[in-house]
């Protein structure tokens, strides 16, 4: 059985441009009963911003964690061992104000757990979450692929590689605010790059 992550940021729900582009993949694959698919909206976690006390909570051990420590140190638990489970991760990213949506921030903070995601080496941090894909499906309202306003690929990439995952696709749909021809190209091309995943 293949499991996949399907993590979704959009303020919009399923309505947003990213969480459509990702449904759009999953629909093509989901009917395969060796597939288990799993759904998080992080926007509707609403993960507050991580805290001193909580990374306090993390580092130490779990059986001298009072109550409140072992409250905190659950909420990344259970996002760690959620992510491990995972064979593919399906990440669907809008971009707000350059970047990625505030609570995508605040669920990979709860995900990069030194000796349990990575580990610092002599040489370097070092993933351990291998064996592992991701794809990305990123909506823009504008076109910024390649540019340096695009802050969010290079980030992404950085991210999944510090924690194991170099196996990376890209999915973009830009400009989806700059006209409605522009829009419908911008998915058209979508929908065939996603298409050419799921026949692969």
């Amino acid at each position: 059985m293949k499991t996949i992550l399907a993590i979704f940021s959009s303020l919009n729900g399923t309505q947003g441009n990213s969480s459509k582009l990702a449904n759009d993949y999953l629909s093509k694959i989901e009917s395969d009963e060796s597939v288990q698919i799993n759904r998080v909206d992080v926007a509707s976690l609403a993960l507050p911003h991580l805290t001193s006390e909580e990374m306090q909570a993390w580092m130490t051990e779990a059986s001298e964690r009072d109550e409140s420590q072992q409250a905190l140190a659950k909420i990344s638990d259970d996002i760690v061992e959620t992510v491990k489970a995972a064979d593919e991760i399906i990440l669907a990213v809008p971009m707000y104000n350059f970047g990625i949506p505030s609570s995508l921030k605040a669920y990979f903070d709860r995900i990069a757990r030194a000796g349990i995601t990575f580990k610092y080496t002599e040489t370097g941090p070092v993933g351990l979450l291998e064996n592992k894909s991701a794809t990305v499906f990123a909506a823009r309202g504008g076109v910024y692929a390649g540019s340096d306003f695009d802050t969010q690929t290079p980030y992404l990439k950085h991210f999944l590689n510090f924690i194991g995952i170099s196996d990376i696709q890209f999915v973009y749909a830009e400009g989806l605010n700059m006209g409605e021809e522009q829009a419908n190209k911008a998915f058209a091309d979508a929908s065939e790059k996603i298409i050419e995943l799921t026949n692969d």
